[in-house]
């Protein structure tokens, strides 16, 4: 059995950065994951290599803005081991069927004065809206880079302009308690009080809604920050595509002596005679051993219900599988995903095509209503494809080397249900999903898009399409939920994803985790990764950290 200090299940970016804080301290790191290749939901593959040879796609995530609200980047000084960003500008292009388009770029006097063409109102609304939730996230950033059960750590990621931003949204008790109003209404509900034009308002719904749930959810009222980071710090891509990142993670890992091993799908933990994590054993057969500790970057659901022996899991917590099972909430919302190698870029001809509205996201969100639909049908198990809505990305006009010369790539994301109502059963793992039914409902997204871009049909050279199914699959995610729980507020902060199991740690000794399904939650952050690894350290020397804190505190 071979021995190391620390063993990782998943090698997604979570899992990757935890590896190199663990490793930067001198501890011996071993990563498994159960794909060809590492990176989980942060790949850049070649997914169609005989179609269309010579095209690079990002499988699943692209946008990267809240790794930069952290110090992932700087502290593990990936620019040295490759990565390069290349950030957007314009950030957004949404267009709308009257005619009217929302363009928004870096600046916010630049996007002001785009709002400006349709309404002088909400063009000095937007300025005050943007102002709000930069300053709110800058306020709050500091809670996002420390475990959530941590109050020292928190405290000493505050620096004045922290605590300036933070105070300045706060006031007095009656815009403390509106505050608290704002944070537990829908984004629906925030942007009807702050705007009037619905050119405006759906493509800040739809972002929004990048949450997981439909923009009338209560208690995702922080999904109108969306805007405002593309702002500040800023929309990024990696240069090379999000696959970047973790080439970069995986140079640094291998550089400071850790290993990765691909094509090894752990299916037991190892449970010593003392009741904690002894290793981990795989799909194969072999067994590994962790003297210090197991590390899950897999979802405490499939950890504890499919990984851990119940036995072990009911003697630490008789209470613990039901809650996962029973209190833990996805709501059936996922992504069917479109990615298309092109002959020429999308051309918006009835908005005076411009090359800039490609740099950004493009959003096809006809109404607030129409972004409704798109999410609260995929809970209902329903298809939401008789007018699609749509978040899609052309990276090859920002980063040509994705692509063959002269040529494009497309992401599209679609919002459908894994489970098909109906459909219980039938498809791949009984979700109803078949090859012909995703193809229909990508049909039906291109048609869509093709109302605004005619061009887009024809300048289609192939296209690879991903079911929900296939998705959850690949990301070895339950219910394909690519943020392994959903991100409302009562599954956030030290709630997530339950309280007794929400500061990385578990009942059971030595195991702990990491990823998605961790504070503060979803998107490309490497924050989960970084948190866990200093609670890892923490209990390795809890006396020292504490007092290396408490110093820094009173310099």
């Amino acid at each position: 059995m071979e021995t190391y200090d620390a063993i990782i299940i998943g090698a997604g970016h979570n899992g990757l950065v935890c590896a190199a804080y663990l490793l930067k301290e001198g501890y011996s790191v071993l990563l498994l994951e159960k794909r060809s290749i590492p990176g989980g939901g942060a790949t850049t593959e070649e997914a169609m290599p005989e179609a269309a040879p010579g095209f690079q796609f990002n499988l699943c995530a692209i946008d990267h803005e809240f790794i930069h609200l952290g110090p992932v980047v700087e502290e593990l000084e990936l620019t040295k081991y490759g990565l390069e960003y290349l950030y957007c500008d314009p950030v957004t292009f949404c267009p709308h069927p009257d005619g009217k388009y929302f363009l928004a770029h870096s600046s916010i006097d630049k996007t002001c004065a785009e709002i400006a063409r349709y309404s002088e109102r909400d063009a000095a609304k937007y300025r005050e809206f943007i102002d709000f939730w930069q300053r709110l996230t800058q306020g709050i950033t500091p809670i996002f880079n420390a475990p959530p059960k941590s109050v020292v750590d928190i405290v000493g990621n505050y620096g004045w302009q922290n605590v300036e931003n933070l105070f300045s949204t706060l006031g007095g008790v009656n815009k403390t308690l509106d505050l608290a109003r704002t944070m537990l209404t829908s984004p629906k509900d925030s942007l009807e009080y702050w705007f009037d034009s619905e050119f405006l308002k759906a493509p800040l719904a739809r972002l929004a809604a990048e949450f997981g749930a439909p923009p009338s959810q209560k208690t995702i009222g922080i999904g109108s920050m969306m805007m405002s980071m593309r702002h500040s710090p800023g929309m990024a891509r990696p240069r090379g595509g999000t696959g970047a990142l973790i080439k970069a993670l995986l140079n640094l890992v291998k550089d400071l002596g850790g290993e990765i091993l691909c094509d090894r799908s752990v299916e037991r933990v190892l449970i010593g005679n003392d009741g904690s994590a002894e290793g981990v054993r795989v799909a194969d057969g072999t067994e590994y051993r962790a003297k210090v500790g197991v590390i899950s970057n897999i979802d405490a659901r499939r950890l504890f219900l499919g990984l851990v022996p119940e036995a072990t899991t009911d003697r630490a917590d008789p209470a613990l599988r039901e809650r996962l099972e029973r209190r833990i909430v996805n709501n059936n919302e996922t992504i069917l995903k479109i990615d298309c190698a092109l002959a020429e870029p999308p051309r918006f001809e009835r908005f005076n095509h411009r090359e800039e509205f490609l740099v950004g996201s493009i959003l096809i969100a006809d109404s607030v209503n129409h972004v409704e639909e798109a999410h609260a049908l995929p809970s209902m198990g329903k298809i939401p494809d008789a007018n699609p809505s749509m978040y899609l990305d052309i990276p090859t006009v920002l980063d040509p080397s994705m692509a063959p010369k002269g040529k494009h790539t497309m992401w599209i994301e679609f919002f459908a249900p894994y489970q098909i109502a109906g459909k219980e059963g039938t498809g791949l793992k009984g979700t109803g999903w078949t090859d012909q039914l995703k193809n229909r409902v990508a049909d039906r997204v291109i048609d869509k898009l093709a109302d605004y871009a005619p061009n887009i049909k024809d300048a289609i050279i192939a296209r690879r399409v991903e079911s929900p199914a296939e998705l959850g699959e690949r990301l070895g995610a339950y219910k394909g939920n690519y943020y392994h729980v959903d991100m409302t507020l009562d599954q956030m902060l030290f709630l997530r994803p339950l309280p007794e199991i929400a500061n990385y740690t578990t009942p059971i000794d030595k195991l702990y985790l990491t990823g998605a399904g961790t504070h503060p939650g979803g998107s490309i952050s490497g924050m989960p990764g970084r948190n866990c690894a200093h609670v890892f350290l923490q209990k390795q020397k809890p006396l020292n950290q504490v007092l290396e804190k408490a110093t820094e505190l009173f310099k």
